[in-house]
């Protein structure tokens, strides 16, 4: 019996020693890995768009957009400006411009109707906040921020988000706002065919000069859903997530399969729990997991070392990012 017990520990001690050498490794590792000062990346959706079919004066114009909101944010993650605040003030940027479903410019539901949804996670305290199915607010992600830091609720939906928000001075406007020409004419298409638009969002993931990292997405979700629909955007898990020991996830697509799959903390848990780097991790939910269940959009990505992922599986998906050391823009596949 003494015997057996000198074996026994002596395994432990051989295995806890294993284990040990591991952790120096895996940190070894770590050192090697040169730290961005700051990472932002953004998108615009994730679709069906061609470069046969886009015109260079549409190209142009997203294109400006995008350089816009990326120029924000780097400046303000370069002034030192914390992540969570330059997430929200660059979807804002991003709300108010008609060119992106979300915000001014959202895709309508089968009432003809702008019901937008936006989520915001703070990757340092796992805190996060969001809004489903609002139609007053004009900027949703300003709602979500606001659900984070004043109520005890990560979620609130419809009017009852509303009716909390509003009474803290959130700007509000009326449908024809948030209606425009070009979402009246993706509706009446959609209606003749009978089917759903399935794409469209905006996105913004950053590393900021703390080391800390903050996701957001917001959206005015499917033209022609069905009102009250809720995709995966606005839920913590799926459309967005943030964790400072891993990475920050926006996605952006058909939200239904988003959801089942968990796609934005899956990323994440890949990460966590294996060796896995974000780019591999990416692909693995872009190139296996959603065709499985033929999920179609796209993810934009950072690390807490400030690398840049993305990846899609649609034909285009509007994208910009930037370190102090490099900048792009992008629409199509390279």
């Amino acid at each position: 019996m003494k015997l057996y017990f000198i074996l026994l520990f002596s395994f432990i001690l051989s295995v806890q020693s294993t284990l040990d050498a591991q952790v120096i490794l895996n940190a070894r590792d770590d050192d090697k890995q040169e730290k961005q000062e700051w990472a932002i990346i953004i998108h615009g959706g994730a679709g069906g768009m061609q470069p046969q079919s886009l015109s260079e004066k549409r190209a142009a114009q997203y294109k400006s957009s995008l350089e816009k909101a990326l120029s924000r944010g780097s400046e303000l993650l370069d002034q030192g400006i914390d992540g969570i605040d330059v997430v929200e003030q660059v979807i804002e940027l991003l709300e108010n411009d008609s060119s992106f479903n979300a915000g001014r410019g959202a895709v309508l539901n089968s009432q003809g109707q702008a019901e937008m949804d936006a989520s915001i996670m703070d990757g340092e305290s796992l805190n996060a906040g969001a809004v489903a199915g609002v139609k007053r607010i004009k900027n949703p992600i300003k709602a979500a921020r606001l659900v984070m830091d004043s109520s005890r609720h990560v979620m609130l939906s419809g009017q009852a988000a509303e009716e909390y928000c509003i009474p803290y001075g959130l700007d509000t406007a009326n449908q024809r706002y948030f209606i425009t020409q070009k979402a009246r004419q993706a509706l009446k298409r959609a209606r003749a065919k009978e089917k759903v638009n399935k794409s469209g969002t905006v996105g913004v993931v950053v590393l900021d000069r703390e080391g800390h990292i903050a996701a957001g997405t917001s959206t005015g979700g499917m033209t022609n859903k069905r009102y009250g629909r809720v995709g995966d955007s606005p839920i913590i898990g799926a459309g967005t997530y943030a964790d400072d020991n891993t990475c920050g996830v926006s996605c952006t697509g058909h939200g239904e399969m988003y959801i089942r799959l968990a796609v934005a903390h899956d990323i994440h848990a890949m990460m966590a729990y294996t060796d896995l780097s974000l780019q591999e991790a990416v692909d693995i939910v872009i190139e296996k997991k959603l065709p499985s269940i033929n999920g179609t959009g796209g993810i934009i990505a950072l690390d807490k070392y400030g690398n840049i992922a993305y990846g899609f599986n649609t034909s285009s998906m509007l994208r910009a990012y930037a370190t102090p050391e490099k900048r792009e823009v992008e629409i199509f596949r390279d």
